[in-house]
């Protein structure tokens, strides 16, 4: 394996933790990061809204460079 292999191989591991820990921060349909922190009756704040409208891009973005990585992989280990 050589090094652009290796610091790949790194570089995935370290996004695939990020994309768990994104995943598990978001939202489902009953709670997620606004009733974690906010507590209940405070997911109507705006301030809350955007924070997971963000959270959700970040996620979406970590998903794509994932899927990205993956595929390099696929083609450098083959």
């Amino acid at each position: 394996m050589d090094t652009l292999t290796a610091s790949l191989v790194a570089v995935h591991i370290v996004i695939s933790i990020a994309l768990i820990g994104l995943v598990l921060l978001n939202s489902g349909k009953g709670g997620g990061l606004s009733d974690m922190l906010g507590g209940p009756g405070a997911s109507g704040n705006i301030g809350q809204t955007l924070a997971e409208r963000n959270l959700s891009r970040i996620t979406a973005a970590v998903a794509l460079l994932f899927s990205i990585t993956t595929l390099l992989l696929f083609w450098f280990l083959d």
